[in-house]
Parts: structure tokens; sequence; C-alpha cells
């Protein structure tokens, strides 16, 4: 017998994203990572309860409290029909945002690719401190990803400008970076050194309610302060988007490329294509974040969730006897579970396990544009040996 081929295994690229590992046990038989079982718990344990009461009443107090269970099906009609349209809705909310995200990767892969390309005249000679702006510049588009991540999770990572006027002592931002990366804050208002103290408010303007989303404060990340260039600073305390602000520096830098003959005018306006399609999907991104599920819809969806397996009891209480409560509890479990699947999906954004794989998604397109920007400089370097550059 010819030897059977090894497994295949996902390959380098893409390794963030991918599952790594076998599911060590079948989907039918998990109760967690991933399940939402907790989120139903409450109301199925409620539900239980409920019906145990129902139950009781039936066999020792009254003769009888059953109801007839040709009400159910009209019931059963219109919680299926609102559970089908929960969570097509929030479906489609995760489809239409991790493909505004594959969209927001490809024009990165596709400017990273056209700026090394391009990025020096018809002789292939550039300056140190052109290569220096084009390796900022793509640093820059790594960068953005983080940023659109980080910003659909109502997480700010940058001092924000409002702080430039304030002493080292009275930012935030400034004990959680490294020295070297540290910016340099001047009071240009006071005549005298302000000295902290307790009751010192650490900001005196709009920048004091620049919050993450859970009510922590903004620090700077890790992955920041390697893309970043130096010194920069954040508007986002005045409502202006890091992404955003990215993408003018990459706008800025496509103009420099044609002054400098690098881009010819009709590949430029391709560059700034793939720019305005990155900011549209993220709009689209942000819509989603920032558009719930209609109030109305939500509180009327639970009322009639209530409804449904508040009165199944009474239709099956005189038919199944204690069975009842079983089968309430089997209902309950199904028809909130199917509901806390569309309250997962409705935000696809966060750090759940069944909203998109952002960080895996992001640190592999990372991954892919320092490996051609370290062959790139190899390249200018002399000692690129792939010949992609070339």
């Amino acid at each position: 017998m010819a030897p059977q081929p090894p497994s295949r295994r996902p390959t380098y690229p893409l390794a963030h994203a991918f599952r790594k590992k076998p599911r060590r046990l079948p989907l039918v038989l998990r109760f967690a990572k991933g399940a939402v079982h907790d989120i139903i718990a409450v109301p199925v344990i409620l539900h239980s309860l409920f019906t145990v009461l129902i139950v009781y009443l039936d066999t020792h107090v009254w003769r009888s409290i059953n109801i007839p269970s040709t009400i159910i099906p009209s019931l059963s009609i219109v919680v299926g029909l609102m559970l089908v349209f929960r969570n097509s809705t929030s479906y489609d909310r995760f489809w239409t945002g991790r493909n505004c995200l594959t969209t927001i990767g490809t024009s990165v892969r596709n400017l990273a690719r056209i700026i090394l390309v391009n990025s020096h005249d018809k002789d292939g000679r550039a300056s140190e401190s052109e290569k220096r702006d084009t390796e900022r510049v793509v640093r820059c588009l790594v960068a953005i990803l983080y940023a659109i991540k980080h910003n659909l999770r109502a997480e700010f990572n940058i001092p924000p400008a409002s702080l430039a006027s304030l002493p080292p002592q009275h930012n935030a931002f400034s004990r959680s970076q490294p020295a070297s990366r540290r910016p340099s804050y001047v009071d240009r208002t006071a005549s005298t050194p302000i000295t902290p103290s307790a009751s010192t408010p650490l900001l005196s303007d709009s920048a004091a309610t620049l919050q993450n989303g859970d009510g922590t404060p903004p620090t700077q990340k890790d992955e920041y302060i390697s893309l970043l260039p130096e010194g920069l600073m954040g508007y986002e305390d005045q409502g202006l988007g890091l992404p955003l602000q990215l993408t003018v520096l990459l706008e800025s830098y496509i103009r420099r490329g044609v002054d400098r003959s690098w881009f010819h005018a009709p590949l430029a306006s391709q560059m700034s294509v793939q720019i305005n399609s990155l900011v549209d999907s993220y709009g689209k991104m942000e819509t989603i974040r920032s558009t719930p599920i209609p109030v109305a819809h939500l509180i009327h969806q639970k009322q009639v969730l209530a409804l449904f397996t508040c009165v199944l009891p009474f239709a099956i209480v005189d038919d199944y006897g204690w069975w009842s409560v079983l089968i309430v509890a089997i209902v309950a479990f199904t028809l909130y579970g199917i509901e806390g699947i569309g309250v997962q999906l409705e935000d696809p954004f966060g750090y759940d396990r069944n909203d998109i794989k952002m960080d895996g998604i992001i640190e592999d397109t990372r991954q892919e544009v320092m490996v051609l920007l370290d062959e790139w400089r190899a390249s200018h370097e002399g000692r690129a040996v792939g010949g992609m550059f070339d």
C-alpha cells in the first residue's frame, strides 16, 4: 500500500486567522468556548422553575389549570418569524463586517505593493530621507489596520494633541511609554511649573472625557510603538479617528511621490482610489458598530419569548405532568439560544469567540507587509536573495 500523504496543515500565510488545532470534542458536546449557554442560563432556569410551580399547582392545589393547546401554534409562528429576522439581520452585520475587513486588508496590500515597487526614480535610486519616508508610510499602512480595530472597540491608543501643553506628570500616556517614545510636553500658558497634587485633575480640557469603551483610561498599545511615526499625536478627543488621520499621511505621501516623479497620474489616481475604498469600508464598519438593532424590536422580541415560554406550561401540564418541566426547559433552551446567537453576532468586532477574528487577520496582514518591507530594505542594501524587488 502506498504511503498516505500527511494531513494538510495551514500554510504560514494566514496562519493566525486559521483555526490551528482540531476540535477535541464534537460540537454537540461543547458547552463552553463559543457556546451561548452562559447568556441563556438565567431565562432557562427561571422558566423551568415557573413550570415547576405550574405543575405543582395543577397537581396538588387545583384540579386543572390547563388551557387549550391550540394557542401554541399561533404563538410559535410569531416567535419563529421574529427569531428568523433577528438572526438573519445579525449575521448580515457579521458578514458585511468581515467583507469590509477583507476590503481594507486588500487595500493595504495593494498600496504596500505599489509603494515599495515604485518608490524610486527612473534609475532605481532614492535618497536616505526618501527611503525613510517610504518605510514610514508603509508602517502607517499597517498601523491603519490596528487603528481601525481599536477604534471599533472604543479603545484609544495615542496621546491626544490637546495634551501637548501639559507637563509629563499630567499625562497618563507618558507613563505608559518608553522614554524614547514619549512626546515632549511644554506648558505654553503657565508662567510657573505646575505642581501635581491629589486635587489636580489629570486633564483640564475635553481630553478629560477620552476613555475606552469599558470606561478605562486610554493607554498606548505596544503594537503602535513600532508602527506610528515618531511623536505622532492624535485628535480622538476632538472627534477625529486615528484611521482617518493616518490616511491623510498616506495621501500626502502620494502627493510627494508625484512631485518626485515616482508615480504618474493614473497610478496616483489608482492609489487614491484604494485609500477611498479603505475609508469607505471603515465607514461601513463604523455604521455596524454604532447602529444597534432598534430597541423596540428587542423589547418586543424578549416579551414574546417570555410570553410563549410562560404560556407553554399551561398547555401541556395535563398531558405531560412533571415531564412538562423538561419539555419547557428544552424549548426555552432552543429559543433563547437562537436569540443569544443573534445578540453575539450583532456586534462582530469585539473579543467574543464568535466575533470576527480581527486580531489574527490583522496580524497576518502585518506579517505580509512587514516581510515585503524587509525584502525592500534588503534590496536597497544589496543583500536581497529572493529577487523580489530586482
